[in-house]
């Protein structure tokens, strides 16, 4: 609550909707909740850039977070407030889970605390708040607990347990997907002994059966990804990701105001927010002098997870990247190959929770006449840890934007099956950013709107959006004819702005529209 103050104070109304990927994620978290007591199956099915097929996975379906929110809409409570209380939950459940992991491996409290703190309050995870799954990463952690368990008994709890969390993490986020599996991969291929020999074939063979069992329960979901990037072109080309790929610069950006207003402004902009902090780098490097980033297995596999996601946060930059995004398909499907670098911040936490553990046990070693003083002296010491790295990475107060109610015009919709709607001004390939508002207004009914907004424009919308950007021209009627939209709302001043008060006027003029209200600004036709 701290760190995303002042959204506690005030969830039904504080938004990031000046980032219009606020917008694009609050509606796919309402409609996971729409959807899946209705009808499961049609979950990629979703109501927006009508008439395409598996719309939803034009962008991140989110499906975890949106199942936590899910009964409080449910409940009535709007799909903005539950956002915000899923921001909330989820940096509660990620530095919950880091500490826990980090208190069972290094049996130091203090360790889990700071670790918990250092990853869930990272300088990247507090720079996406629009972002709701980047917040929502609390099951990296329990993954490589189970990994580790795996690794050092093969148990087949421990095995289902891993699959558990993979699965979830990657129901979270297509991009948490991706780094939970090359994290996997990484991590394991760290620890060549304890899965390679005569005498762990049955560590091999836990793998394998977790492999399969994640492909199966992922393939579903994977499933309409493939099918639109197949049909329509999803992909993102190595230029695109070079234009999203970190530099040197990025990993010196902190939103954290002490940081910013000292002198991290000086290489913030346009960058991905990479800095790790001055204490989360100092303990880290305890880890490291002590040699437990090597020794310890569990260190190790940080280490290198760490070290895998620096060096790709650089995209094309990095020797062999093109040939990765190339050939493998859910690499080739990330367009922001900076967000790589969060496996890098998520390596530190957990290096800096080895190296307080160490601090501790040299802290706290001599059993002799002081003891007392000494445990409470080193309580102290965890104590200013703690606040220095809340010190560094608080941003507080965070600026969000006020949003009072979406439009009551949308409840005049009618709740019958066939309708369709188109709101204009319409947005294709320039200004397509300005839809996102619509999706927001869709939340009302879900009914199918022609208007869409995603990292991702099908050639079939833009085409449509050709015709459409003309209306009331004849060939943006006739396309609606064509599209079988039966009701259109007018944002008046926004027309005007956008195509002129004459053109305003002439939609009352045009055939085959015929107005049926209007209401703060916003004109309701049904198309004849």
């Amino acid at each position: 609550m701290l760190h995303s103050w002042p959204l506690a104070g005030d969830l039904a109304h504080l938004s990031r909707f000046d980032n219009d990927d606020a917008a694009l994620n609050t509606w796919a978290l309402a409609w996971v909740a729409h959807i899946l007591p209705r009808a499961p199956w049609q979950l990629f099915e979703a109501p927006i850039f009508y008439p395409d097929a598996h719309t939803l996975a034009y962008s991140e379906h989110m499906l975890v977070p949106a199942l936590m929110g899910a009964p409080l809409m449910w409940l009535g409570v709007p799909p903005l407030a539950v956002s915000n209380i899923l921001i909330i939950l989820g940096l509660a459940l990620s530095g919950s889970a880091m500490c826990l992991v980090m208190q069972r491996w290094t049996g130091s409290m203090a360790a889990g605390l700071i670790a918990g703190l250092l990853y869930a309050f990272n300088a990247h995870v507090l720079t996406r708040f629009p972002h709701v799954q980047a917040q929502h990463v609390e099951f990296f952690p329990v993954i490589l607990y189970a990994l580790d368990r795996v690794l050092n008994r093969g148990g087949r709890r421990d095995a289902a347990l891993l699959a558990a969390a993979f699965v979830l993490q990657a129901l979270c986020s297509n991009y948490l997907l991706v780094f939970a599996t090359f994290s996997v991969l990484v991590a394991t291929a760290a620890r060549p002994g304890d899965w390679w020999g005569p005498g762990r074939r049955h560590v091999r063979v836990r793998l394998a059966v977790m492999a399969v069992m994640v492909a199966a329960v992922l393939a579903p979901f994977l499933w309409p990804y493939y099918q639109v990037s197949r049909e329509q072109g999803l992909t993102r080309s190595l230029d695109e990701v070079a234009l999203y790929s970190a530099g040197w610069r990025d990993y010196l950006v902190t939103g954290g105001r002490l940081h910013y207003e000292w002198w991290s402004h000086l290489f913030y902009e346009s960058r991905t927010a990479l800095f790790p902090g001055i204490v989360a780098l100092a303990l880290a490097g305890v880890a490291l002098a002590s040699g437990t980033a090597l020794r310890d297995a569990r260190a190790r596999m940080a280490l290198a997870i760490g070290m895998l996601g620096v060096a790709f946060s650089f995209g094309p930059g990095l020797p062999g990247y093109g040939w990765l995004h190339q050939h493998i398909p859910l690499l080739g499907g990330l367009r922001n190959a900076a967000r790589w670098g969060w496996l890098g911040l998520g390596a530190v936490a957990i290096l800096a929770g080895f190296g307080v553990a160490q601090l501790e046990r040299r802290w706290l070693q001599p059993a002799t006449a002081g003891a007392t003083a000494r445990r409470r002296s080193w309580l102290a010491l965890c104590c200013v840890l703690g606040l220095l790295a809340t010190a560094e990475a608080i941003r507080t107060p965070v600026g969000f934007t006020p949003f009072t109610r979406i439009a009551p015009i949308y409840d005049l919709l009618p709740a019958e099956p066939g309708v369709v709607l188109a709101e204009f001004p319409f947005y294709a390939a320039q200004a397509f950013n300005h839809n996102a508002p619509y999706l927001l207004n869709n939340t009302r009914t879900f009914v199918p709107l022609v208007n869409g907004y995603s990292g991702f424009q099908s050639p079939r919308y833009l085409e449509r959006g050709k015709a459409l950007e003309r209306f009331p021209g004849d060939e943006a009627l006739a396309e609606l004819k064509r599209l079988g939209v039966t009701h259109v709302t007018v944002h008046a001043e926004a027309f005007a702005t956008r195509a002129g008060r004459d053109a305003l006027a002439a939609v009352d003029r045009a055939p085959g529209l015929e107005r049926v209200t209007e209401d703060e600004g916003i004109r309701l036709y049904k198309v004849r």
